[in-house]
């Protein structure tokens, strides 16, 4: 089991960036970002391979950017023009699946999930 703890959320007005940060205490090949809003179900960001290679689920495509530094064993996530739909609890995943398949990036069991932080977009 990866230890993650999330960071970098908070309140931001539609239009505005954040920054999210995950520490880990180990890197994995793929690793993600997912959200869960109220009401709805969790969904998937974006992943990122070891190798750097990245892939983004619509929700928030062309309006985010996914990286890691396996140095400080951390993930990023920065998002830009937010909009009031993003609010969400967002977080961090470790060995997530599918980071080669096109699109289709998924969890299992044996994913690791940090605690998440809140992100709060406002109108």
């Amino acid at each position: 089991q990866v230890h993650l703890e999330e960071s970098g959320g908070g309140p931001v007005e539609s239009g505005g960036s954040l920054r999210l940060v995950c520490t880990a205490s180990e890197m994995t090949y793929c690793m993600g970002w997912f959200r869960k809003a109220p009401g709805k179900e969790r969904e998937g960001v974006a992943a990122i391979a070891i190798d750097g290679r990245t892939q983004y689920r619509n929700v928030m495509k062309g309006r985010s950017t996914i990286s890691r530094d396996d140095a400080k064993k951390e993930l990023y996530l920065e998002m830009n023009t937010l909009k009031p739909d993003d609010t969400a609890e967002y977080y961090c995943a470790a060995d997530v699946f599918g980071c080669y398949n096109r699109g289709s990036f998924y969890t299992s069991e044996e994913t690791s999930w940090g605690q998440g932080t809140q992100v709060t977009v406002s109108s």
